[in-house]
């Protein structure tokens, strides 16, 4: 049944909730094998649960956005689960092969990694929740400190251990409507080949119908659905690694003082974006979370050209844009508005970071009526400071995945009371980014200037200006340099180009620049690093050329042999 729209009632505060899907491209070159696991697990867990809760609410209303490249690597897990049950084709990511059976592997080396990957998840929420989980792990780290555990481990314990981290990675609404969790919890030990089976039957299940889930949503009016940019790329770098000076004037740069073709690439992520976003949900969206909330002026006017309606962004980015027109005297509720950049059409919105970090970072410790009862005093005190202004609006935009990682029972007891209390709220009224457009009867304010940043600090540091970051750009714009050279020299099929460009798109994403400086761990540092240069070897043998020596060690100072896994970021 489809819900209609709800007229906007001017006595409520509107409030949207943008929740961002998000994994960058865990592919190693080629597209062949899967390096981290990510996206299947949290597919499994926080994407499944949170089409559940809104479902389960039909008076709620979300926007949710979706990066193209984790659309298309949902698609791929589904069809490589679908090709092993049908013919028994090896499924390409080693932890999920591992739990597909029949065998386990041989090498001392791939049951070791086997053990550490699944030591990779909260303790308290997802390790320290099942005892049988706890007690394998355990045993695996006695092992560790007093001999060698790959030699003394043998194929039930692993076996044991793989089916146990998937059932703690398993999300809620599954875990309490599926019969096979319940019998496999119930199990404890002794897994077999059977067991094994069903639950990879199970994920395969989940990712078959979880982009139909989300397109029945927004088909009945109960979310709106958006997307970023095909591969994630920063898009004001792409356009001019010099608006990193906007923000900080002080910022180093990488010695490319350009990025090469920077605008066509960042145009090509955007088509390519839409047309992935489209083949997946039938529909073109109205708006963009641009990856990593960043902006700047040539970035709008970019996105406005390609077609989109709305744009979302940081509150710092506002910040310091009115603060460059207006000094320190802002506009009373500055934040609580859309706004346009002077003659543009293109509507911004900006998160309310002080109550999006409540719920990304402080809420996961409370009881969930606390936090909600909490939340929505915050929410209430907006509504009465602002009530009678036009287009006032309160946007709250994090993670849809990796908080909820951190509170109980994956949130389940939050996010129902959150969506409960603001749908039936009196002076507080959930909607979605396009019904406040298409409410509108006069345009919102106009910004004199946008200066460049992002959702991190309103800055683009996190991406650029430390010496290793920098050095990934120089690397990156090295090898665009001799794509360009390489496209003109020769002729290339249409396959080889598409091979190509897709290449270029996966060293254009932003995770990589995320990883690198001396904010995050060393061992989640060294996976992207190492696979960073790989997929820019790949890129260089793909157009015939042999690889810089740079490309062949690392260039942070943090890299190495650090065992796969990785380390999450958060929000």
């Amino acid at each position: 049944m489809s819900a209609e729209p709800m007229p906007l009632d001017p006595a409520r505060l509107p409030i949207v909730l943008c929740w961002h899907m998000h994994q960058p491209d865990y592919r190693g070159p080629g597209g062949h094998e899967y390096h981290l696991p990510w996206v299947y697990l949290h597919a499994l867990k926080d994407y499944s649960d949170m089409a559940a809760h809104l479902e389960a609410q039909p008076q709620a209303r979300a926007v949710v956005n979706f990066a193209p490249i984790l659309l298309e690597q949902l698609e791929d897990y589904a069809l490589q689960i679908r090709a092993w049950r049908t013919s028994g084709k090896r499924i390409r990511d080693p932890l999920l092969a591992a739990l597909a059976g029949p065998g386990l592997p041989l090498e001392a080396s791939r049951r070791r990694d086997l053990i550490t990957a699944c030591r990779k998840a909260n303790k308290t929420h997802l390790i320290d929740r099942f005892p049988c989980l706890r007690e394998l792990i355990d045993l695996a780290d006695w092992f560790g400190r007093h001999y060698q555990a790959d030699l003394y481990v043998n194929d039930q314990f692993l076996a044991d251990l793989l089916v146990w981290y998937h059932l703690a990675w398993t999300g809620e609404h599954i875990r309490d409507n599926d019969p096979r969790v319940d019998s496999l919890q119930r199990k404890g030990r002794g897994f077999n080949q059977e067991d094994r089976r069903a639950l990879v039957e199970l994920i395969g299940e989940q990712l078959q119908t979880l982009i139909p889930r989300y397109r029945r949503l927004a088909d009945e009016g109960r979310v709106e659905l958006s997307c970023s940019p095909y591969a994630h790329p920063i898009l004001p770098l792409l356009l001019d690694l010099g608006c990193a000076r906007e923000a900080l004037p002080d910022s180093p740069l990488p010695e490319f003082i350009a990025y090469p073709g920077g605008e066509e690439r960042a145009r090509w992520h955007l088509r390519r974006g839409l047309a992935t976003f489209e083949r997946h949900f039938g529909r073109r969206p109205a708006g963009c979370w641009p990856s990593e909330g960043a902006l700047s002026e040539p970035t709008l006017r970019l996105l406005e050209e390609e077609g989109f309606r709305w744009v979302a962004s940081g509150q710092r980015v506002l910040y310091h844009s009115l603060r460059a027109w207006h000094g320190e005297h802002l506009p009373e509720h500055w934040l609580n508005s859309p706004y346009r950049l002077r003659d543009g059409v293109i509507q911004c919105f900006f998160r309310d970071d002080g109550i999006s970090d409540l719920i990304g970072f402080t809420y996961a410790d409370w009881h969930a009526q606390d936090a909600v009862t909490n939340l929505v005093g915050h929410l209430e005190r907006v509504a009465d400071a602002t009530l009678g202004r036009p287009h006032r609006v309160l946007s709250i935009i994090m993670d849809g995945e990796n908080a909820w990682e951190y509170y109980p029972h994956n949130a389940s007891f939050f996010l129902p009371e959150l969506y409960r209390r603001l749908a039936s709220h009196q002076r507080l009224q959930l909607t979605t980014f396009a019904e406040l457009l298409a409410a509108q009867t006069s345009p919102p304010p106009a910004l004199e200037r946008l200066v460049a940043g992002s959702w991190v600090y309103g800055t683009l540091s996190t991406w650029i200006g430390h010496p290793d970051k920098n050095r990934a750009w120089d690397m990156l714009g090295a090898a665009k340099a001799a794509y360009d050279r390489a496209l003109q020299g020769r002729s290339w099929s249409p396959e080889e180009r598409e091979r190509l460009e897709l290449q270029l798109a996966t060293c254009e994403g932003s995770d990589w620049f995320w990883w690198f400086g001396d904010d995050n761990p060393a061992e989640a540092v060294s996976d992207f690093e190492r696979l960073y240069r790989q997929q820019l070897r790949q890129l260089y043998t793909l157009l015939g050329l042999p690889p810089p020596d740079d490309l062949t060690h690392p260039f942070t100072g943090r890299g190495g042999s650090a065992e796969h896994g990785g380390v999450m970021k958060r929000n």
